[in-house]
């Protein structure tokens, strides 16, 4: 998964009594834009090598403090790393609770190598409500599941829906809320692009599909963009389409994906 990123520096946040006046970088990171306030945001926060002298309460609160849907606390795994490689072709290993990310500059491009997670065919039945609350009177394709990523529901829409209809697609939030299910952590709705059903970008290049992801349970109704949602993404469409790159749109922002078996 590729994407450009613009860094800007914030505010430097006191440690808090607990730790002393030390002073904790924060940065705003702007994903899948290469123009400073756009993308998608979150915040960063390097802690340096003693990342034990931050409670979790502290963490929550620095979190509160830069206001953004995700905040991102990165600490060495030894004294002797360094935040800032000296190659700036070097990969970079996050080790995360999720498992290790592996990250590379690329050009003007951060491309992240993300796991494969696959979706089982679903019953829509069982999930009836939240489907309706969330697509409306849309007519549904198929329905999987995935339950490694913490729990998505995918929904394909016809290929005979227009990319206007799907931009213009209102989920119905309380009724999400009313349907939600416990193993469900977020709804991907998607549908294949064709030229057919307007489904191109700005050089009228066809996108291969387009999605869209609802997480009302978290606080933030629709995510702008999720690299989460595209680790599923990536393997159902490529067992669709036959190919392993694609150019996807996500509603806002365009996608490059790399899927490798």
């Amino acid at each position: 998964m590729e994407c450009p990123v613009v860094v800007h520096e914030g505010q430097k946040l006191n440690k808090m009594a607990a730790i002393g006046q030390k002073w904790v970088p924060l940065y705003q990171v702007d994903a899948f834009t290469d123009q400073p306030f756009g993308g998608n945001a979150a915040a960063v926060c390097l802690l340096g090598d003693e990342p034990q002298e931050l409670t979790d309460d502290h963490l929550q609160k620095i979190a509160a403090e830069m206001n953004q849907s995700e905040t991102a606390f990165i600490c060495k795994l030894s004294p002797q790393d360094d935040f800032i490689s000296k190659n700036p072709s070097s990969q970079l290993t996050f080790q995360t609770l999720s498992g290790d990310l592996f990250a590379r500059r690329e050009g003007d491009f951060i491309s992240l190598d993300l796991p494969e997670n696959k979706s089982q065919p679903q019953d829509g039945g069982k999930y009836k409500d939240l489907i309706k609350a969330t697509i409306g009177s849309f007519p549904v394709q198929e329905v999987r599941f995935c339950s490694s990523v913490g729990g998505d529901l995918l929904i394909r829409i016809p290929d005979s829906i227009t990319r206007e209809q799907f931009e213009k697609m209102t989920p119905d939030i309380q009724g999400m809320m009313a349907a939600h299910q416990e193993e469900i952590r977020g709804v991907i709705v998607t549908l294949k692009g064709s030229l057919e059903n307007g489904c191109v970008d700005d050089e009228g290049v066809q996108y291969d599909f387009v999605s869209r992801f609802f997480d009302p349970w978290s606080g933030l109704p629709e995510d702008p963009v999720t690299g989460s949602a595209h680790t599923v993404l990536a393997s159902y469409w490529a067992k669709e389409l036959g190919k392993t790159e694609f150019y996807g749109k996500f509603v806002y922002f365009d996608v490059v994906l790399y899927f490798h078996d």
